[in-house]
């Protein structure tokens, strides 16, 4: 019986090793985007950051069951993303880039109302590493998260 679940637990880590890493276009797609964003405001590129992703990774999994739209309240600026359907890495993210057009530098607010933050931490100066990962959730769904580090969005601070 300790061999049996000795092996048990050997297969469930084997399992949950293969569900918990970003794929190379997954990944290529998170930094593509977001650094094409930052260019457009001058900023430099962001760098892809292990811990971040496995952070990242870490919590979308607890989603898989609900995806359920709530952020991990962890240490890290985080954007989280929910669509019915089978979205794409750089479809989540290029959501979050749209709303600069509801950004306004010179206030330092969202206009109309709209959010903006998701955004704003994309372009926020101090962010310099990124971690993202996209889990498909049991009910067919598509839970994303990405965490910037050093976080942003600061009240009253101005992303760049």
């Amino acid at each position: 019986m300790g061999k049996s679940i000795a092996f048990s637990l050997l297969l469930v880590a084997a399992l949950a090793s293969t569900v918990s890493h970003v794929s190379g276009s997954d990944k290529d797609a998170f930094m593509r985007v977001h650094n094409t964003a930052r260019a457009s405001v001058g900023l430099p590129p962001f760098t892809w950051d292990y811990r971040l992703a496995s952070f990242a990774q870490s919590f979308a999994n607890k989603r898989i069951y609900d995806c359920r739209l709530v952020h991990s309240n962890g240490p890290y600026g985080e954007n989280i993303f929910w669509g019915s359907g089978g979205y794409s890495a750089a479809f989540a993210t290029q959501t979050w880039v749209e709303e600069r057009r509801y950004y306004d530098l010179y206030s330092n607010s969202c206009r109309g109302g709209m959010d903006c933050g998701h955004y704003t931490q994309i372009v926020w100066r101090r962010s310099t590493r990124l971690g993202c990962a996209r889990v498909t959730c049991r009910n067919g769904g598509v839970f994303v998260t990405c965490n910037y580090d050093p976080p942003g969005n600061y009240i009253g601070s101005r992303p760049y």
